[in-house]
């Protein structure tokens, strides 16, 4: 239980940090992309920020903890190749946040403003998911062992 709320609260933390800053907001995003006409450079502060307290964040957490609260350990990303799935995966990311305004962790806490275009930028990011599982399980299964 301790884990679902502790889950919620850094949830919740999350959202309310997105809708503030305007990056649940696509206009805004699109601004901050339309460099040659209404460029809204505020979310860069807005990255930028968030980037130093994760950097400062990841050094206080790992030299405090040697694990988790609610788990055994952490669970890190232990890839470390760049490749055509990774850098794929990064183009169709960028692509839609570009044409859409939305990236997924600004998607889900824009629900709650009541933006239309949210409800069908997330249909659409959860068919694609499903798209790249398939496409994922298929190419696997016609590898060679």
């Amino acid at each position: 239980m301790n884990k679902i709320l502790s889950a919620f609260a850094v949830g919740a933390v999350f959202g309310l940090g997105i809708a503030i800053s305007g990056m649940a907001n696509p206009a805004k995003v699109l601004n901050f992309f339309d460099i040659a006409g209404t460029w809204d450079p505020s979310l860069l502060f807005v990255m930028g920020g968030a980037l130093l307290t994760a950097a400062i964040g990841y050094r206080v957490v790992f030299g405090a903890r040697p694990k988790p609260v609610f788990e055994k350990s952490y669970a890190l990303p232990t890839a470390r190749r760049i490749d055509a799935e990774l850098v794929g995966g990064s183009a169709v990311f960028g692509i839609g946040w570009g044409i859409s305004g939305f990236c997924p962790g600004g998607a889900v806490p824009a629900l709650g403003l009541g933006y239309s275009e949210t409800v069908i930028f997330i249909a659409a990011m959860m068919a694609g998911i499903v798209l790249a599982r398939a496409i994922r399980t298929r190419t696997a299964q016609a590898a060679p062992a």
